[in-house]
């Protein structure tokens, strides 16, 4: 058993290679091998995003305040709210943030895949984002 202590791990910021405005990335998290599941409490202020991106073993979003969108490749919008649970498919291209006038926090949850856990992709524009 292993207990992470709350605040044990300093905040950081989400890298501008990854994400559009404030982004705070907390209580990061990885199994240790076999396992391999890891993942981290995110914080996005107002209109912040991931770029988009995919997971080769799918994604789990658990939404656990405030308001969110959330976009899959194609597909429109959506609106998330704490409690909502988002799942992204293997591979599917999408991104996350907070909505234009709320901030969203989630836990995001993923497995890698001979040490992969995200390809990064290219920003999310504007318009993608106003849907």
């Amino acid at each position: 058993m292993n207990i992470k202590r709350n605040g044990s791990t300093p905040s950081a910021k989400g890298s501008a290679d990854y994400f559009t405005g404030m982004v705070r990335i907390d209580a990061p998290f990885q199994g240790s091998a076999p396992a391999r599941v890891g993942g981290a409490t995110v914080t996005f202020e107002p209109s912040a995003r991931t770029a988009w991106h995919t997971h080769p073993l799918g994604q789990t979003l658990i939404i656990i305040s405030g308001h969110g969108r959330v976009q899959r490749e194609s597909g429109p919008v959506e609106d998330v709210s704490a409690g909502d649970i988002v799942w992204f498919e293997p591979g599917e291209k999408h991104w996350h943030g907070a909505s234009p006038t709320n901030a969203m926090t989630h836990i995001a949850i993923a497995e890698a895949l001979d040490g992969q856990v995200v390809d990064w992709m290219e920003h999310v524009t504007d318009e993608d984002y106003q849907g």
